[in-house]
């Protein structure tokens, strides 16, 4: 009696399990294809085309067993490589692709954006620059070309998902991050585990992200050098610098009010004590008025920025901001001090 209700609790955990499984994959905005649909999809588009008896050998070679599943990575290079051989834009883009490293200014594809060509070709080649361009830390250009790109029209749509995320991680968007981190997941049992353990890495990054807080201008600044060594010196990253001396200018209007604050409450209580008598007056007798009714008007400091601190206290602020970052971003708040000094301090 107790073995059958040990296989009647193991027989219902199963079901459940399975349950829980078809209820995910129901829920899951996209799909992951064959590779026997995407050779299929292939062999369609090839078929309105004229192909001689070497092109036909170089394709098939690429596909020795269609039966055999293959990784989404791999068969996302085996469709394109087979796309370059019959459309020479396709073959210039993977051409390149197959470099080491890419040139500081991301090359332009003639192939990316023709509308002669259909969406198969287009949409795959697509997803092959911007996977390309994201391993080589040019991410901007990468979320460019993945834009609008929908997981249905590629042949590795776990791929698409994935770079989208990275990109929007590495340029702190985090609402598009966790939004793209949370799709790609829907499928999580048939992902590749790296993608898996990656993007929950990403996820428990970035969630915590506080707009304005140092962890946020540590990595603006990251970003900065990233552009700088990339030779990126434009308008995004004039503007980005902008905005960290503006975060930093913010952060150090706060520390020097609530400096101010404390400051003020130990002279509210230091006066406080030395006011209090030796002797309390009675409660029968009466007080006598002596004092002259003026205000001691307290300074409180100037708005017309920071700057105006005495150098110790400057350096006191600056040494509390520089605590709590990376060294190496020390260097960046001594330079936005220096620039405060020479614009002459707004």
């Amino acid at each position: 009696m107790q073995r059958s209700s040990l296989l009647f609790i193991a027989l219902a955990l199963l079901i459940g399990r399975v349950s829980a499984q078809d209820e995910l994959e129901k829920r899951a905005t996209w799909s992951i294809p064959p590779t026997a649909e995407v050779k299929a999809r292939l062999d369609n588009y090839l078929a309105g085309k004229t192909l001689d008896e070497a092109a036909k050998l170089k394709i098939d070679a690429l596909w020795p067993d269609e039966a055999q599943p293959l990784d989404g990575g791999e068969l996302l290079d085996r469709l394109t490589a087979s796309l370059a051989v019959v459309e020479p834009k396709v073959a210039e883009v993977v051409t390149a692709c197959r470099q080491n490293s890419p040139a500081l200014a991301a090359p332009q594809f003639d192939g990316l954006t023709d509308t002669s060509l259909p969406a198969l070709v287009r949409d795959n080649l697509r997803l092959l620059v911007g996977r390309w361009l994201a391993q080589h830390d040019l991410v901007d250009e990468s979320l460019e070309v993945l834009k609008d790109i929908g997981p249905e029209h590629v042949a590795d749509p776990a791929t698409l998902l994935f770079y989208q995320a990275v990109g929007q991680h590495r340029l702190l968007k985090k609402d598009e991050c966790l939004t793209a981190v949370a799709k790609l997941l829907e499928r999580e049992s048939d992902l590749p585990r790296r993608y898996v353990t990656l993007a929950r890495l990403m996820e428990a990054d970035i969630k915590p992200l506080k707009e304005d807080s140092l962890d946020e201008i540590a990595r603006m600044m990251d970003d900065i050098r990233r552009r700088l060594a990339l030779a990126r010196a434009g308008k995004v990253v004039r503007d980005e610098e902008d905005s960290v001396v503006a975060k930093l200018e913010k952060m150090i209007d706060e520390l020097e009010k609530q400096r101010q604050m404390i400051q003020q409450q130990r002279r509210q209580q230091a006066n406080r004590g030395a006011r209090r008598p030796n002797n309390p007056m009675q409660d029968s007798q009466r007080a006598e008025l002596k004092g002259p009714g003026e205000v001691d008007p307290k300074n409180i400091g100037k708005r017309d920025g920071w700057g105006n601190l005495p150098p110790k206290e400057r350096q006191e602020v600056l040494q509390q901001i520089g605590r709590e970052l990376p060294a190496h971003f020390r260097e960046t708040i001594e330079e936005y001090f220096k620039r405060l000094a020479q614009d002459g301090v707004r």
